[in-house]
């Protein structure tokens, strides 16, 4: 799709998600054939015209200013991430700038591989295209089989929707399969001409009817904090809370993951730190050949 297709979509979406009744605007009994308002009911709530709001909902961002577009997001009640991703749309609509032709990093620093191996508990590097660039002894006893050493990066995304163990894994995979194509999403907005991003969204909208389907609802979120509940061979099933640490300038992130002390979680965490380090490889990441 065009950045004036997202655009569009984006905007649609998020008005239909948001009900008079919400916004505050009266109905007066009205049969409505739109879920969410109307485009007159969102210029009016922006302070726009309906005949400039018209053009701004068929893709065109271009130019617009930070006002109406602080504006647009508190009449679509847009949250944090969502406003985020609407700024990146309009940049988006000029046009690309010198250096915003970015791809996603792929080298990870000695500093932060000396990070990894210093954390007890399982962590992994991962970029902005879900890629697995290193990963710490117990993300590997964590990550059963499935984290190979020889085979990073390894794709959280390509895996969720085409490997056929990701729902035994994840045991909540539904809305871990909504969170990743959130984050991708998001980051398809920050950065538009990133090719391999363009490259793993084509191939999974290709293959998988479920990613399909969640990219074209255009929700985004941030990857801060999350609980998940996942399942190993060793250990069986067990929750933990996955913790996002920008490394803000080298474009990465290490997620750690720790429970609450005390829970059969944490113990858990443990036993698998202790049985990694019988097997300890030194942290590596994928280097370009």
């Amino acid at each position: 799709m065009s950045i004036k297709d997202d655009v569009r979509e984006f905007l649609t979406s998020r008005r239909a998600k948001v009900t008079p009744e919400q916004a505050g605007l009266p109905t007066f009994g009205d049969k409505r054939r739109v879920t969410g308002l109307r485009r007159e009911e969102v210029a009016l709530l922006a302070g726009v015209s309906a005949d400039y709001y018209t053009r701004l909902e068929r893709g065109n961002l271009s130019g617009v200013s930070e006002q109406v577009l602080e504006a647009l997001a508190r009449a679509l009640r847009l949250d944090d991430a969502e406003r985020a991703h609407l700024f990146d749309l309009a940049r988006a609509s000029t046009g690309p700038v010198r250096g915003s032709r970015r791809t996603a990093v792929s080298r990870v620093r000695p500093g932060v591989l000396r990070i990894l191996e210093s954390l007890s508990t399982p962590a992994y590097v991962r970029n902005a295209r879900t890629d697995i660039l290193a990963a710490n002894d117990p993300a590997f006893a964590l990550y059963d089989g499935i984290l190979d050493r020889e085979r990073l990066p390894f794709n959280v995304a390509r895996f969720l929707f085409l490997d056929q163990r990701a729902p035994e894994f994840f045991l909540d995979w539904e809305t871990v399969a909504d969170d990743s194509v959130a984050a991708l999403r998001a980051e398809a907005g920050r950065n538009p001409h990133d090719r391999s991003l363009t490259d793993l969204v084509g191939e999974l909208a290709t293959r998988s009817d479920a990613f399909r389907t969640r990219w074209a609802r255009h929700n985004v979120r941030y990857h801060r904090t999350a609980s998940k509940r996942l399942h190993n061979s060793l250990v069986g099933d067990l929750e933990v809370t996955g913790e996002a640490l920008e490394l803000a300038g080298d474009g990465l992130v290490i997620i750690t993951y720790t429970a609450e002390p005390d829970s059969p979680a944490a113990e858990a965490l443990r036993f698998l730190s202790g049985w990694a380090t019988t097997q300890h490889t030194p942290v590596r990441d994928q280097r370009k050949t």
